[in-house]
């Protein structure tokens, strides 16, 4: 009986910190969201300033302190968030585990890393850690909405894509007949990065046409440069106000699956009860 009555009390918990961890439609979610904002930002703020040098030299002990407090916390939400889950294997390997454990990994790996002749992993290590920016994902409601926009629109894209290689490979090379090694046109390859450089409208400006014919072929691949940067923007347009749709915070425990209906009650993909 006791037993029994245990076990109730531990899936209730396991039930009120997922809530609490993985929802944000409740006060107790809203707060741990927001906690959780301040430490990714604090710890990304922390790593950027570690790396002037006059301010490691002067708060470098009190800014290692911090980054381990920092990874302390992060070590229990992401044990946490393994407890809670149904299927913790499923949220181990997803895209958000797998950040979950880059954001604390580095930490402790540059513990196994102590002599001089590993001073450049360290420094790899101690960069890695700035992709706790990448935990900022889970809170942008819009970033999974583009995700499913750009899923769903890549056919167009590789399409579109398929096009620009084949007009700056065919650019490129007329550029090298028209200008040639003369004018530092030495090679289609480095022709081809012209193209691509003026067709994107960057224009660094380190190669540039010299005679008239060159130029005019400059100028059309510029003015096509500016009338194509609008293809893709249009594509991922028409998808987003696809998928746009009401949806919650509800976040299935057996299946981890988001964006469920307002009115749901199950789970879209298992029939979990949410």
């Amino acid at each position: 009986m006791n037993s029994s009555h245990d076990q109730i009390q531990k899936e209730s918990l396991r039930k009120r910190l997922h809530d609490i961890i993985f929802e944000a439609d409740t006060p107790a979610g809203k707060v741990f969201d927001i906690v959780l904002l301040v430490l990714i930002g604090l710890s990304v703020f922390a790593v950027l300033i570690d790396s002037v040098m006059p301010i490691h030299e002067k708060y470098g002990d009190e800014l290692f302190l911090a980054e381990w407090m920092f990874t302390i916390l992060f070590s229990i939400e992401y044990i946490l968030r393994i407890y809670t889950v149904s299927k913790p294997r499923k949220y181990i390997f997803s895209f958000y585990g797998l950040i979950d454990l880059l954001a604390i990994l580095p930490t402790y790996l540059s513990l196994l890393f102590t002599g001089t002749q590993y001073l450049l992993v360290i420094r790899m290590l101690r960069l890695l850690r700035v992709f706790r920016v990448l935990k900022l994902a889970r809170f942008v409601g819009a970033s999974e909405m583009l995700g499913i926009a750009m899923k769903n629109s890549r056919h167009k894209i590789i399409v579109f894509l398929e096009v620009v290689v084949t007009m700056v490979v065919i650019m490129g090379s007329l550029m090298y007949l028209i200008e040639g090694p003369d004018n530092g046109f030495t090679s289609i390859p480095i022709s081809i990065y012209w193209a691509i450089v003026t067709l994107t409208t960057v224009g660094y400006g380190d190669i540039a046409p010299q005679t008239f014919i060159g130029q005019t072929l400059a100028s059309v691949i510029m003015i096509i440069g500016y009338a194509i940067i609008a293809v893709p923007t249009g594509i991922i347009s028409v998808e987003m106000a696809k998928v746009s749709q009401p949806v919650n915070t509800q976040v299935c425990r057996n299946c981890g699956h988001k964006r469920h209906d307002d009115d749901a009650v199950f789970c879209k993909i298992c029939g979990e009860p949410l």
